[in-house]
């Protein structure tokens, strides 16, 4: 094992963190579903996700916005909403183009998966004009998150468990959902395994590449709240060669929990 393949939207040097990959034992129509499962999921351009958390208000994982331009507008519920401003995190940082060489050299990107771990890896979008046509979600505020069985979205590329999916796209296809049990969260960070069966939940999945910013969700009182967001994937194995969303590998995403105050900070300093 020559290193590890990480998936943030690092474009063609590794892999974007990522849609639905599925059991390879269960349909794939199981694990499809209507825009009405999660209507505050948002499309960014391309490829990518965020979700509206209030009426004029969207937040994503950072690494989705675009790197050479503007964010002009998203996708909420089919209609283009046009953005005012765009607000990152201050602790987030954007990957070093000699650590991405090194990588694409020599296969091996520990260091990558070590500078992504230490910085905060989301951002707030601000939209010209509330929506009305969609409830936001709220957000989940609960430190607990551990242990707990979550539901994520996505509409980026698709596999197995067995196979892993393509490196090579296509990265938007048709919106899934899955299911999985949180493992451990700390800090930023919230994380969980793709189990094989016997042992993987019955619609048990991962993100897949395309669905960076893709819901974490966890249930409280009947109702579904954002406690993540999809940010980055470490795989074993040499990162020019190996497919993601294979049985045993980790996904790690953003928590909300950490970033709450920073959320209501900026909403209310920001109107």
């Amino acid at each position: 094992m020559k290193g590890f393949l990480l998936l943030p939207l690092l474009l063609a040097v590794s892999l974007p963190a990522s849609a639905i990959v599925i059991r390879h034992d269960v349909e794939d129509a199981a694990y499809r579903v209507p825009a009405s499962e999660f209507p505050a999921l948002v499309d960014m351009p391309g490829e990518g996700h965020a979700a509206l958390i209030a009426p004029q208000w969207v937040l994503t994982a950072a690494h989705t916005l675009p790197m050479q331009a503007d964010l002009k507008q998203v996708m909420i519920n089919g209609t283009a909403r046009e953005v005012e401003r765009v607000i990152t995190h201050p602790g987030y940082r954007t990957l070093p183009q000699t650590l991405i060489d090194q990588a694409m050299a020599s296969g091996e990107a520990m260091l990558i998966v070590v500078f992504l771990a230490s910085g905060d890896d989301v951002a707030l979008i601000r939209l010209k004009a509330p929506v009305t046509d969609v409830a936001p979600v709220a957000l989940y505020g609960d430190s607990d998150e551990a242990g707990q069985i979550a539901k994520i979205l996505g509409k980026g590329a698709t596999g197995t468990g067995a196979t892993g999916h393509s490196p090579n796209g296509p990265n938007r296809t048709e919106l899934r959902r899955a299911f999985n049990r949180i493992t451990s969260a700390y800090d930023r960070w919230l994380c969980y395994v793709f189990d094989e069966p016997p042992e993987a939940l019955p619609l048990e999945g991962v993100l897949g590449n395309g669905d960076s910013g893709g819901p974490v969700l966890i249930e409280r009182d009947g109702q579904w709240l954002l406690a993540g967001q999809g940010a980055w994937k470490v795989v074993q194995g040499n990162v020019l060669t190996a497919r993601p969303g294979r049985y045993g590998q980790v996904t790690c995403n953003v928590r909300m929990s950490h970033y709450a105050d920073w959320i209501e900070r900026v909403m209310t300093e920001q109107p």
